[in-house]
């Protein structure tokens, strides 16, 4: 990616996706103990940082010339982003989910236009079943990282550092790694001196093992209810951008991360979904090795079941005190 292709990228979202606010919170600083910005995702059309990829990369394919449709796998976000985008385009959009997965985000793709299939005991085997059904019906499969998606949410870090100039350190959740694999690229585009921090769940480690095998590790499993983080099976491309560009990736409990979103509702009062406070329980878990710097979490999105989020702020309450 270099300037010109993030500009495009921006031009082609900029209908669709105004700039999301960057803001201080005095109560959550309390907190983290040093000066912390909030990048909110969790404002876009879809709720969720994911749309921008999305949007991109409809745009693009329209521009090389379409297709008959989209297919991809997700357990949420990616899908609701892909659905928007496609409707927006013109493109129908086929969404692989595995059983059991949140019914409030399957409800939310079908209602932005995609056909929904349900396939699979987790993301892995939804993702293996989707493509075949792309062979099958001659879709474009869409994988969970791609370079045109990386670019749409290369736009949010962009902003990120035009708000907030002198960023010493961005904390962003770990997922199939379009997020922290902007962030590196953005960083390195402006020259600037960030410390790119990933974060995953400790019960979905697989990009943690990674970085620091310095090759694609994967797990049998990824048993999280931060269910926008849990990859078993790392991209090889994104494992090689995060070693090269990454500060370090962090680990969080699911104490951690039930704590992490009940003290962003509390101190901000935006909704938040599992992986969209993960950010945050990284910075609170290196909360002593930050102090005195200038921080950003991404609040990646807002899409949190309504049992999920209760249950969380239920037991995060007495985790951390703003």
């Amino acid at each position: 990616m270099d300037a010109d292709s993030l500009a495009a990228a921006r031009g082609r979202i900029a209908a669709d996706v105004p700039p999301t606010p960057a803001r201080r919170w005095p109560l959550l600083e309390r907190a983290t103990g040093t000066e912390t910005w909030v990048k909110h995702e969790n404002h876009n059309p879809t709720g969720a940082f994911k749309v921008r990829g999305g949007l991109n990369l409809a745009a693009r394919t329209v521009e090389a010339g379409g297709s008959p449709g989209l297919i991809s796998a997700s357990r949420g976000n990616h899908s609701q982003s892909l659905a928007f985008a496609g409707a927006r385009h013109g493109l129908p959009v086929t969404i692989v989910v595995p059983e059991g997965n949140s019914p409030d985000k399957n409800a939310a793709t079908e209602a932005f236009g995609a056909e929904l299939v349900v396939h699979g005991a987790d993301f892995q085997a939804a993702l293996e079943h989707a493509v075949a059904l792309a062979e099958e019906r001659g879709l474009m499969l869409v994988p969970p990282f791609h370079p045109w998606l990386v670019e749409g949410v290369a736009t949010y870090a962009a902003e990120l550092h035009e708000q907030v100039p002198g960023l010493d350190v961005v904390y962003v959740p770990v997922g199939m790694g379009s997020g922290i694999c902007a962030n590196i690229a953005v960083r390195d585009l402006l020259g600037a001196g960030t410390e790119v921090v990933g974060v995953v769940a400790e019960r979905a480690p697989a990009y943690a093992l990674s970085f620091v095998a310095g090759e694609p590790v994967s797990t049998p499993s990824a048993d999280t209810f931060v269910d926008g983080v849990a990859c078993r099976t790392p991209d090889p491309e994104a494992v090689r951008l995060i070693v090269a560009g990454a500060a370090r990736i962090v680990r969080v409990s699911e104490e951690q991360a039930e704590g992490a979103m009940a003290l962003a509702y509390r101190s901000t009062h935006n909704l938040p979904e599992p992986a969209g406070s993960l950010a945050l329980a990284g910075l609170l878990a290196e909360r002593d090795a930050v102090a005195g710097k200038r921080v950003a979490v991404i609040q990646t999105g807002g899409n949190a079941d309504f049992e999920v989020l209760a249950r969380a702020l239920s037991a995060g309450r007495s985790t951390v005190e703003p």
